[in-house]
Formats: C-alpha cells, structure tokens, sequence
C-alpha cells in the first residue's frame, strides 16, 4: 500500500514548534511492507518567519489578549507561510509529492484539572492546498483530544513504531526525547504499554531568558549557560511547580511556562545574574527530564529536537543520566533537526492509507484514532483502500543516489 510508479507516497511534513523560530519541511517517501512502515527521508530545511509574523504570533501567545480579528490574520499569515514552505519542500526536496501533512502553529493547548478541552493550531490549509495543487491533511490532534486524550506528544506514534526494535534488542526501556519549546518523553519497553508525556519546558523558557538579558533570540551555543552558575534557591522554585510531580498521560505549553512563570519564581530571590538564569534554566529541563527517565528506567536516551544543538543543554543532561546511554535521532539514521517534521508526514500518511495515527496508552484517548481532516487539492479526493493488517515497526532507509 502507498506504492506509486517506482517509488513510495512522497509526503512534505510541515510543523512550527512552540520556540516559534519558523518552520520545519521534511520530504519522505513512505511505504508498507508486511506491517513495517518504510520511511527514506529525502531531506529537510527550515523556513524562518518573516519577523513581523512572527512578533505578531509572540504577541498572541498567553499571558497576552488576544482578539478574534488577530486570530483569523494570523492564521491566513501562518497558513500563507506554510504553503510557500510546502512549495519549497516539493520543488527543493522532493522533485514532485502525493501530499502535504501540517501540524501548524499551536497558539493555545487548553488544560483544566489535568484534562485537555481543546487545542488551537494556526495555518489555515486552504492555503497549503491552494498553493502547491496537493491534497492536505491538516487538524492532526483534535481528533485525539475529542477522543479524551492530550493530542500530544504525538511524537510517540513515530516513537513506537521506530524504537521496538531497539527496545527488543537492549531488552531495556529506551526513550526517545524530544527537545523543543517543551521537552517530551516517548518509552518504549518490550512488552508494555508505550508512554510518552511532555516533563516540561526546554527552550521555550532558555529562548525568553536569553532573549531578555542579551536580546538574542536564543543562547546561541549555550555560551551563557556555559558561563554560569546553577541558582539552587530558583530551582528549587522552579522545581516545586505541580506539573513536574503531576502523573502522566500529561501535556503543557507557553500558556503554563512563559514570562509569568519565570517572574513568580524570581520573585524576592537575589539578583540573578544572566548566565546563572540561563544555567539554571537548563538544569531545569536536565533534572526534569532526567527524573522522568529513571521513573521508567530508561538506560538508553535518543535525543532529538533544537535542544540537541545546545552543548550546554546536553552537558546537563549527560550529566543528570550519569547510568543511561544518550544518543542523537542522527546516530539512528533519522535527521534530528526535521524528525518532528518526519513524524508530519508519517501521521499523514497514515491518515491517507486509513490507519490510527495515536497511541492512547501515551495521549491517554479512549482508542485509537485516524487523525485530521483532509482538504482537496486541484482534483478530488481518491483515497487508497484502507490498508490491511497492522503496522508494527518503522524503519528508516537510506535515501537512494
């Protein structure tokens, strides 16, 4: 299934992260053979906002107000932007492609008492479609969240797939974490349930502290935090949130881990000079992260995300995981920096051959779910049958010439 001409089903996977720095493409050719999904990426590059989208987006985010009006122009700049991100990964990636998978820009993930009531992605597809002629699939977590799970992290649909056999050859429980605004934890143990939740924030808290004591965008190299010193007392602060302790399945955002945050736990403390904010920033999503991994004992971490390009970050969290081996997505043959937009074009692919795209044990929905809504193209809608049987494993090829 999904075989086209000599080659597989080309999907561009499209995704913007909570750090906001712009946009994620990935092209890869996917197919099945006897219940292994076979996915051989054709390359990824990232698309940055144009700097008046973004600030606008910043602006929109929690604690801000934000109008309906602002809503709806951002959605039609976000969607703008992806669509000429989508043209970009067909034209510079893919040569020609089948589908277009977006993820979009999360404004807002809607917690009460644990329980997620709805998430909000901008990035009207409309415009995906209308640019690039293809069909797409757009809207992948609400259906998880109406279905009682946290839409999130889907990361562990990739995650599951990709690591069992890993996990069957260690015979330990491996974790794929991912390192983006917020850090998530996907465990795969032979024979268990997969879990995967969000332990917390990662740059989405390093980003706003540099951006405020340096102007940066980010701490570039982690120079700051590498220069700094761990704050124990705002740690300790930090470290005494309800989120860390709370029991998974769970997921967070900006709209809990944002400015107000920080200010609340700075409240009354010394002066904190900049490079002991940003040390102490990045032992925070270390510990947080780490706690998490010897909760399940994990011996084996496979890093992903921008974080992974942060030596101060990873240092820490080598550091915090003295027991276990740390690895990148790389080392596994997938490209660290676009698997988020790998995972796009699995979970569209998925949709497009029929097939759940969720895992409940780590989103914690009542089943499994075919995810998203799909939006013609030039042509109508002609779907594949529904693909037999179940797919069980991933594995990642070699991209041919």
């Amino acid at each position: 299934m999904g075989k086209k001409g000599s080659h597989g089903f080309r999907v561009i996977g499209l995704l913007s992260g909570t750090s906001l720095d712009g946009i994620d493409v990935a092209a890869a050719d996917l197919h099945a053979e006897d219940g292994t999904v076979v996915l051989t990426p054709l390359g990824e590059l990232e698309v940055p906002y144009p700097d008046p989208l973004r600030e606008a987006l910043l602006a929109a985010l929690p604690p801000n107000p934000c109008t309906a009006g602002e809503l709806t122009r951002l959605d039609t700049g976000v969607g703008q932007a992806f669509a000429d991100a989508a043209q970009r990964g067909v034209d510079e990636l893919a040569g020609h492609a089948d589908l277009v998978a977006s993820l979009g820009q999360t404004v807002f993930h809607w917690v009460e008492d644990g329980h997620v009531r709805g998430t909000l992605q901008l990035g009207q597809p409309a415009w995906i479609a209308e640019r690039t002629g293809l069909p797409v699939c757009a809207d992948l977590r609400a259906r998880d969240v109406a279905a009682g799970g946290h839409g999130a992290p889907l990361a562990s649909t990739l995650d599951r797939l990709w690591l069992r056999g890993l996990a069957e050859d260690t015979e330990r429980p491996v974790a794929a974490l991912n390192l983006g605004g917020i850090a998530n934890i996907t465990v795969v143990a032979e024979g268990e349930p997969v879990i995967a939740y969000d332990t917390g924030p990662a740059n989405a808290l390093l980003d706003l502290a540099a951006h405020r004591v340096s102007g940066q965008r980010s701490d570039v190299d982690g120079r700051l935090a590498l220069g700094g010193s761990v704050r124990a007392d705002l740690l300790g602060r930090l470290l005494a949130d309800p989120y860390f302790a709370a029991a998974p399945p769970k997921s967070t955002g900006k709209e809990h881990f944002n400015g107000d945050y920080l200010d609340r736990a700075l409240t009354g403390l010394d002066t904190v000079e900049p490079a002991d904010l940003l040390a102490t920033l990045t032992e925070l999503t270390a510990v947080t992260v780490a706690e998490q991994c010897r909760r399940h004992g994990v011996t084996t971490v496979i890093a992903s995300g921008g974080g992974v390009a942060n030596p101060a970050l990873m240092a820490a969290l080598v550091r915090a995981l003295p027991s276990a081996v740390v690895k990148t997505s790389d080392d596994l043959g997938l490209p660290g920096a676009g698997k988020e937009a790998y995972l796009t074009a699995l979970l569209g692919w998925l949709t497009w051959c029929g097939v759940p795209g969720t895992v409940p044990s780590a989103t914690g929905a009542r089943g499994p779910r075919v995810l998203g809504a799909l939006i013609p193209g030039d042509g109508p809608l002609i779907l594949p049958a529904p693909l037999g049987g179940t797919v069980t494993r991933l594995r990642v090829a070699e991209k041919l010439g």
